[in-house]
Parts: C-alpha cells; sequence; structure tokens
C-alpha cells in the first residue's frame, strides 16, 4: 500500500485554487470590457452621424423654412412650414407661376418667397393692377389672369425687360408685398429653390402648394374678338 504524503495533496489543493482565481480574475476582466458605453457618448455620436447626413441635405437637397409676413396671402400664411427643394434647379431652370424662396438682393442674409412673374427674355408691363407679358412665344403679348391674387392696388405703372440671368417675382398679395416692383429684378444666383411641400398645419400638407402655370389671355385674341 502506498501513501501518499499530506503536503503533495496540500500542495494539489492550492494549484486548484490559484487556478479558480486566475479564473475569476479573468471572468472579471471580460466584464469590465463588456461594460456598456457611457449615455454621453452615445449621445454625441447620434449627434455626429446626424449631422454628417443633415448638413449635407441642407445645404445641397433641401431646406426648411417657416412663412412670416402676409406678402403671399392667400396662398401662404404665417407660421405655415415649408420644405424648399434645391435639386429642381440644378436640372432645369426656374418656370414662370413656380412660388420660389430666394435671398433678398439688398440684405442676402434674409430671405423671401415669392412667385415668378417674369423669367429671362421676357418684357414685364404693369398698367395699375394689369400684367402683361410679352416673349418670344407671345410676341404681341398676353394679359396674365391671375387668380391667386389677395389685392392689387392699380398704382402701379412700369416696364421691366429682364436679361438671360433675371427674374421678376411679386407676392400674391401684392398691397402688401416688397418685390420687384419695389427693388428691382432678381439675378438667378439668389434663387435658393422652390416651394416643394407643405408640412404644417396638417390639414393644409401639399406637395408643390401655389404652384400655377401663369394663364392667360393673348392680346391678339382680344383684338380678333372686337
Amino acid at each position: 500500500m502506498y501513501y501518499i504524503p499530506k503536503n503533495v495533496m496540500s500542495t494539489s489543493h492550492n494549484n486548484q485554487a490559484e487556478s479558480d482565481n486566475t479564473t475569476t480574475a479573468v471572468e472579471e476582466v471580460s466584464n469590465k470590457e463588456k461594460k456598456q458605453p457611457h449615455p454621453l457618448t452615445e449621445i454625441i455620436q447620434f449627434a455626429l452621424i446626424a449631422l454628417i447626413i443633415v448638413i449635407p441635405v441642407r445645404m445641397f437637397i433641401a431646406q426648411p423654412f417657416i412663412v412670416s409676413g402676409a406678402s403671399m396671402e392667400n396662398t401662404f400664411h404665417t407660421g405655415e412650414y415649408l420644405i424648399v427643394d434645391q435639386v429642381s434647379y440644378r436640372l432645369h431652370e426656374p418656370e414662370p407661376g413656380d412660388v420660389i424662396v430666394f435671398r433678398y438682393p439688398r440684405n442676402p442674409s434674409t430671405f423671401f418667397i415669392k412667385r415668378i412673374i417674369g423669367t429671362p427674355g421676357d418684357t414685364i408691363s404693369i398698367d395699375g393692377n394689369v400684367v402683361t407679358i410679352t416673349n418670344q412665344e407671345h410676341p404681341n403679348g398676353y394679359i396674365l389672369d391671375e387668380s391667386y391674387i389677395a389685392d392689387m392696388a392699380p398704382s402701379t405703372f412700369l416696364t421691366e425687360q429682364l436679361d438671360e440671368d433675371e427674374y421678376f417675382v411679386m407676392g400674391d398679395n401684392r398691397d402688401k408685398s416688397s418685390d420687384s416692383r419695389t427693388w428691382g429684378v432678381l439675378k438667378r444666383e439668389n434663387i435658393i429653390g422652390e416651394a416643394f411641400l407643405r408640412l404644417f398645419p396638417f390639414t393644409e400638407i401639399e406637395v408643390t402648394p401655389g404652384a400655377s402655370d401663369l394663364s392667360g389671355t393673348d392680346i391678339e385674341d382680344i383684338s380678333t374678338t372686337n
């Protein structure tokens, strides 16, 4: 019969204990490594990702604007929330009847919203409250039928010929609008984009709100009927 000395058994027991302690230590380190990130870190990461997405969108694709003032009543009212499309005018030029947001020529830090009445090559004539447009398509001119107008007193008399990069804009509420009748033509470079979507109020949600093709009566038709 063989006897195992007690000190050997003792040594074997101590080695097992050290192994268990090592395992526990490794598990504790592993748990620390798996610790969840601080909430502030997650917020900062989310904010950075949002900025990476939002900034290019606002610079090149679309921008939100809130209407302020009465110059476009009854088409738009103060407090309405609009999304302005900045992409379409990279593909084609602004068209008559478009409702646009642009930088006010006399103070580029201020944004205006108006309707395009005349485009490059047009001659705009205003006789009282009658607006006539003359161009290659209508060499004798045509008189606008502007059903969207709120008010326009017969107090304006002017003629403006537009160059290749010039636009003539007016508010739908003519008597409460500061527009091309007052401060002149709008340069193409100042146009931000077209009013693409009205998001608020929810009861007035609409795509391309206020858009019009600027229909009118050709002056030749009037002379023929008379």
